[in-house]
């Protein structure tokens, strides 16, 4: 295959991703609603859901136009041959292989960082401060920005070198060592992210003794549920909207709730959001999810050490010859039919085990509490109540509130 044929499928799968995903947000904006759905009547009044509507509008328009930015930049890299020069540039610059190959990630990583930049203060500053949802002062939006930079640099740099590494080392052999390296990451991201990363950003705190965390704690073990400990985190420094989640691996987990959720959540609402939670972990949701996450990462470096070296792809992108960053990009680029495919795929699996995690907490005892719960997270949120059911397949990675609420009502 000629590099001008690579070069017309690299923009054809561009221009064709931004075309679908164009296609399904015109789709999501015609099924919103302005009508509130009759079996939520009891969720918003007309004024507050007139507010959910105008931030649907808002997020819609301004994801338009931020996806329609990044896909120029994207396109204009291209045609103009950007990706091959700063490649050319910056191997003739550093002689070792490796650093040319990590300067060159470290440069478009930035570069994609002061473009987007402007987006993300806009977002945060002006979308999510007109409905009412920022708290994050601009102090700590700029170092949560340097905080993410050098974690990205830290992290990212040395798993890259030691990929780098591993294909000087292996050649087109790589792919099996390179994903042993990232799901060997994984687990550890997994087993200490609580511990490590969260503490850069966030202060947590052990749930005080009372009703709560007896109610937690009795629940956790009726199920044998591994719990090692309750956090609390100041989620509310940056965000009014609420979460919980839980971190760790085999038999030591965390629990940790937002602020916001024990504050304005009952103790009732808040133990059913824990059993769904709790129901991913009986289920064997989270390691099916993490054997289907490893086995797309497979896949992809699989698939990545078909091109890696290939001449004809490095001049389609502008350079005089191939280079392992350079490939990465390529194959990013080339891989965007196959991501689709595996996203739909993906959420489709994760709405499974969402169902199956309510119906838990339903068979528990806690299915009118969940809802209960869900409702309050949706308002909190101003979450869609309507979207496009083609939408929800390819974006969703939870039923939508309303089926949710059927499937736990059908389950009684």
């Amino acid at each position: 295959m000629t590099s001008e044929i690579i070069y017309y499928i690299i923009i054809i799968f561009v221009a064709g991703e931004y075309a679908i995903s164009q296609w399904l947000d015109y789709r999501n904006r015609k099924a919103a609603s302005p009508v509130l759905p009759a079996s939520l009547g009891d969720l918003y009044d007309s004024a507050k859901y007139a507010t959910q509507q105008n931030y649907f509008k808002t997020k819609n328009r301004f994801s338009f136009y931020s996806t329609t930015f990044e896909t120029a930049i994207i396109i204009l890299m291209i045609t103009e041959g950007g990706f091959g020069k700063l490649s050319d540039a910056c191997f003739s610059l550093f002689p070792n292989g490796t650093i040319a190959n990590l300067v060159y990630f470290a440069v478009l990583f930035v570069a994609y960082e002061l473009l987007t930049l402007p987006f993300d203060i806009y977002y945060t500053f002006v979308i999510e401060e007109k409905f009412g949802f920022n708290r994050t002062t601009p102090r700590t939006f700029l170092f949560d920005k340097l905080k993410e930079l050098l974690l990205a640099f830290v992290f990212g740099g040395i798993i890259l070198a030691l990929i780098i590494y591993l294909y000087g080392l292996l050649g087109q052999n790589f792919w099996w060592a390179a994903f042993l390296v990232i799901t060997a990451f994984s687990l550890i991201m997994t087993m200490f992210y609580s511990n490590i990363i969260v503490p850069l950003f966030n202060r947590q705190t052990p749930l005080p003794e009372g009703e709560l965390r007896d109610k937690i704690e009795a629940f956790s073990k009726k199920i044998n549920f591994p719990l090692t400990g309750i956090y609390v985190i100041d989620g509310s420094k940056r965000t009014t909207k609420a979460n919980a989640y839980f971190s760790g691996l085999g038999f030591k987990k965390r629990i940790v709730l937002y602020d916001t959720l024990v504050n304005e959540f009952t103790g009732d609402e808040l133990l059913s959001v824990l059993a769904h939670e709790m129901g991913h972990y009986r289920k064997k949701h989270t390691l099916w999810g993490f054997m289907l996450s490893a086995t797309v990462n497979l896949l992809q470096f699989y698939l990545l050490s078909l091109i890696l070296g290939n001449t004809q792809v490095a001049v389609s992108l502008g350079a005089d010859a191939p280079t392992f960053a350079l490939s990465v990009i390529a194959f990013g680029l080339l891989f965007t039919p196959v991501n689709l495919l595996t996203s739909y795929l993906v959420n489709t699996f994760s709405r499974r085990n969402e169902y199956q995690a309510d119906t838990f907490a339903g068979e528990n005892g806690m299915g009118e509490s969940l809802i209960a719960a869900l409702k309050k997270l949706s308002v909190k949120s101003l979450s869609n109540l309507t979207p496009d059911p083609i939408y929800v397949k390819f974006y969703y990675s939870h039923p939508t509130l309303l089926q949710r609420i059927a499937n736990i009502r059908s389950k009684k």
